[in-house]
């Protein structure tokens, strides 16, 4: 099965976006630890991502707050259960580590989490920069806090 890949430019870099062709399995952002560039034997193509592309535009721009994708993330059932709680944190708000960890049914795994949100393959459309830490202050994302900051900034000047 291929893997198809195309670069996707925002008003926050150029975003790797990789799937199957039916389904986005991962959003590399342009910097921080969630930084990622497409493999040698992935092949170029845009049109498996033209709805990922429209939805994209439709959020940086403030028209679109919540995506409709078929997403299919790798990770770990405890990892996946962490990112469908991600996609339930409404546009423009937060949550802390310990409400997602007692959203999930497991409060007392905040850092267990923190790790899983740290390693979610679908930022932005998984919305992980929508966690912060307990005393409201940003916490780490994949892309940089500045990249965090911008993210919320616009979530909270368009809603």
């Amino acid at each position: 099965m291929n893997t198809y890949y195309y670069y996707y430019s925002s008003p926050i870099g150029k975003l790797l976006l990789a799937g199957d062709g039916n389904c986005l399995n991962l959003l590399g952002l342009p910097s921080g630890s969630m930084a990622r560039e497409h493999q040698n034997h992935w092949v170029k193509d845009s049109v498996p991502f033209r709805e990922a592309m429209s939805q994209l535009e439709k959020y940086f721009s403030g028209e679109l707050r919540k995506f409709n994708l078929i997403l299919a993330p790798k990770g770990t059932t405890f990892q996946k259960s962490v990112w469908e709680a991600l996609t339930l944190i409404p546009y423009g708000e937060t949550w802390s580590y310990g409400q997602l960890a007692s959203y999930i049914g497991k409060p007392k795994a905040s850092r267990a989490v923190g790790a899983a949100n740290g390693v979610n393959p679908i930022p932005i459309i998984i919305p992980c920069h929508r966690v912060i830490g307990a005393n409201g202050k940003l916490t780490g994302f994949g892309g940089g806090l500045q990249m965090k900051n911008s993210l919320l900034t616009l979530e909270s000047t368009k809603k």
